[in-house]
Protein backbone atom coordinates (compact mmCIF):
# COMPACT_ATOMS: atom_id res chain seq x y z
CA UNK A 1 0.00 0.00 0.00
CA UNK A 2 1.39 3.31 -1.01
CA UNK A 3 0.58 6.44 0.89
CA UNK A 4 1.02 9.87 -0.51
CA UNK A 5 1.94 12.41 2.10
CA UNK A 6 2.48 15.96 1.08
CA UNK A 7 4.57 18.18 3.26
CA UNK A 8 2.75 21.25 4.38
CA UNK A 9 4.43 24.51 3.60
CA UNK A 10 5.23 26.46 6.75
CA UNK A 11 2.89 29.39 7.32
CA UNK A 12 4.12 32.68 5.96
CA UNK A 13 5.29 35.17 8.59
CA UNK A 14 2.49 37.56 7.70
CA UNK A 15 -0.04 34.71 7.96
CA UNK A 16 1.28 33.76 11.37
CA UNK A 17 1.12 37.34 12.59
CA UNK A 18 -2.37 37.67 11.11
CA UNK A 19 -3.60 34.64 13.07
CA UNK A 20 -2.15 36.17 16.25
CA UNK A 21 -3.95 39.41 15.46
CA UNK A 22 -7.28 37.65 15.11
CA UNK A 23 -6.96 36.07 18.55
CA UNK A 24 -6.36 39.28 20.44
CA UNK A 25 -7.93 42.52 19.29
CA UNK A 26 -8.35 44.93 22.19
CA UNK A 27 -5.43 45.67 24.46
CA UNK A 28 -4.72 47.21 27.81
CA UNK A 29 -1.36 47.85 29.38
CA UNK A 30 -0.23 48.96 32.80
CA UNK A 31 2.95 50.83 33.70
CA UNK A 32 4.55 51.53 37.06
CA UNK A 33 7.02 54.06 38.47
CA UNK A 34 8.45 54.74 41.91
CA UNK A 35 8.16 58.29 43.27
CA UNK A 36 11.26 58.40 45.49
CA UNK A 37 13.72 57.58 42.69
CA UNK A 38 12.60 60.49 40.50
CA UNK A 39 15.34 63.05 39.97
CA UNK A 40 13.94 66.17 41.65
CA UNK A 41 14.21 67.69 45.14
CA UNK A 42 10.54 68.71 45.44
CA UNK A 43 8.10 65.91 46.41
CA UNK A 44 5.30 67.31 44.22
CA UNK A 45 7.60 67.32 41.18
CA UNK A 46 8.74 63.77 41.99
CA UNK A 47 5.09 62.65 41.97
CA UNK A 48 4.49 64.30 38.59
CA UNK A 49 7.63 62.69 37.17
CA UNK A 50 6.55 59.29 38.51
CA UNK A 51 3.14 59.69 36.86
CA UNK A 52 4.82 60.53 33.56
CA UNK A 53 7.25 57.61 33.89
CA UNK A 54 4.42 55.17 34.65
CA UNK A 55 2.55 56.40 31.58
CA UNK A 56 5.64 55.86 29.40
CA UNK A 57 6.03 52.38 30.88
CA UNK A 58 2.41 51.61 29.92
CA UNK A 59 3.09 52.85 26.36
CA UNK A 60 6.14 50.59 26.22
CA UNK A 61 3.96 47.67 27.24
CA UNK A 62 1.40 48.49 24.54
CA UNK A 63 4.20 48.70 21.98
CA UNK A 64 5.43 45.23 23.02
CA UNK A 65 1.94 43.83 22.54
CA UNK A 66 1.45 45.38 19.10
CA UNK A 67 4.92 44.89 17.59
CA UNK A 68 6.63 42.29 19.74
CA UNK A 69 10.07 42.59 21.24
CA UNK A 70 13.54 42.39 19.68
CA UNK A 71 15.83 40.16 21.73
CA UNK A 72 19.58 39.94 21.34
CA UNK A 73 21.16 37.14 23.38
CA UNK A 74 24.80 36.15 23.75
CA UNK A 75 26.25 33.17 25.60
CA UNK A 76 29.98 32.57 25.91
CA UNK A 77 31.18 29.03 26.68
CA UNK A 78 34.80 28.06 27.38
CA UNK A 79 35.91 24.53 28.31
CA UNK A 80 32.24 23.52 28.27
CA UNK A 81 31.44 26.00 31.06
CA UNK A 82 29.22 29.02 30.55
CA UNK A 83 31.42 32.08 31.08
CA UNK A 84 28.78 34.72 30.47
CA UNK A 85 25.17 34.85 29.44
CA UNK A 86 23.55 38.16 28.54
CA UNK A 87 20.64 39.50 26.60
CA UNK A 88 19.17 42.82 25.59
CA UNK A 89 15.57 43.57 24.77
CA UNK A 90 14.37 46.40 22.56
CA UNK A 91 10.94 47.62 21.62
CA UNK A 92 10.28 49.95 18.73
CA UNK A 93 7.06 51.22 17.20
CA UNK A 94 4.45 53.93 17.00
CA UNK A 95 1.34 53.88 19.17
CA UNK A 96 -1.48 56.31 18.55
CA UNK A 97 -5.04 56.54 19.84
CA UNK A 98 -4.41 55.08 23.27
CA UNK A 99 -6.94 56.03 25.93
CA UNK A 100 -5.95 56.79 29.48
CA UNK A 101 -7.91 54.41 31.71
CA UNK A 102 -6.49 55.33 35.11
CA UNK A 103 -3.63 56.84 37.07
CA UNK A 104 -3.58 55.37 40.56
CA UNK A 105 -1.22 55.68 43.51
CA UNK A 106 -0.15 52.23 44.70
CA UNK A 107 1.10 52.22 48.26
CA UNK A 108 3.02 55.25 49.46
CA UNK A 109 5.69 55.44 46.76
CA UNK A 110 4.41 54.09 43.41
CA UNK A 111 2.08 55.16 40.62
CA UNK A 112 0.26 52.84 38.24
CA UNK A 113 -1.05 54.00 34.86
CA UNK A 114 -3.34 51.92 32.66
CA UNK A 115 -3.88 52.61 28.95
CA UNK A 116 -6.11 50.89 26.41
CA UNK A 117 -6.28 50.64 22.63
CA UNK A 118 -9.55 50.01 20.82
CA UNK A 119 -9.58 47.06 18.45
CA UNK A 120 -9.97 49.28 15.36
CA UNK A 121 -6.79 51.19 16.26
CA UNK A 122 -4.91 47.94 16.94
CA UNK A 123 -6.01 46.69 13.51
CA UNK A 124 -4.86 49.92 11.82
CA UNK A 125 -1.46 49.89 13.53
CA UNK A 126 -0.85 46.21 12.78
CA UNK A 127 -1.98 46.50 9.16
CA UNK A 128 0.42 49.42 8.63
CA UNK A 129 3.19 47.41 10.28
CA UNK A 130 2.51 44.31 8.16
CA UNK A 131 2.44 46.45 5.01
CA UNK A 132 5.87 47.83 5.96
CA UNK A 133 7.21 44.29 6.47
CA UNK A 134 5.87 43.14 3.14
CA UNK A 135 7.24 46.13 1.22
CA UNK A 136 10.66 45.74 2.89
CA UNK A 137 10.82 42.09 1.75
CA UNK A 138 10.02 42.93 -1.87
CA UNK A 139 12.79 45.47 -2.21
Amino acid sequence: MQSSLKAKAPPSPSGLVQSMIERRQSMTATGYAVVSVQNHRLPAQQRLLAIRASKLDAYRSLTEQVYGQYLDATTTVADMVVQSDSFRARVEGVIYGASLVSITPVGDDTYETTLSLESAVVDDIRNLYLAQLTSARTR
